[in-house]
């Protein structure tokens, strides 16, 4: 993480300094267009790219962590693993179920979501019938449902 911080931290800084030397060059050149403006000009062009690319590479890195904080709150909860402040097991009142069914149960919403972002009108009913559907008749809640 200190590598993507200094990373972004270094590429805001040579694009700060870019458009400082945009500024000096079209001072000095008095609003002509000139070689030394374009040259800066180009310059800033590519330090904007290589800062949004850091700020991009970023914004992954917390999207990528806050997915997976979020799925390990999620299977400590969904198994039963949470403790309290004073170290005590907590309780949700729901049974426990297991990471591999927590697994199956995430990868049939996934379906779910890609069905419906694509239009498919069957999405409702496409669970069960989609060949590797997550859902697994093994298991006594899906049969009951």
């Amino acid at each position: 993480m200190d590598n993507l911080v200094d990373s972004l931290n270094s590429a805001y800084q040579e694009f700060v300094a870019a458009a400082a030397s945009v500024l000096e060059a079209k001072e000095i050149s008095g609003a002509q267009k000139i070689a030394a403006t374009d040259a800066a000009l180009e310059n800033f062009k590519q330090r904007w790219e290589l800062f949004r690319v850091a700020c991009d590479q970023a914004e992954e890195f917390v999207e990528s962590v806050k997915q997976r904080i979020g799925s390990e709150c999620l299977v400590d909860e969904a198994t039963g693993s949470l403790a309290g402040k004073s170290g005590q097991a907590v309780t949700t009142g729901l049974p426990p179920i297991s990471a591999v069914r927590l697994e199956q149960m995430s990868k049939a919403v996934r379906w779910l979501v890609i069905e419906l972002q694509h239009g498919s009108g069957t999405a409702a009913g496409s669970a069960h019938s989609h060949p590797s559907a997550p859902f697994d008749a093994r298991f006594s809640e899906d049969a009951a449902q």
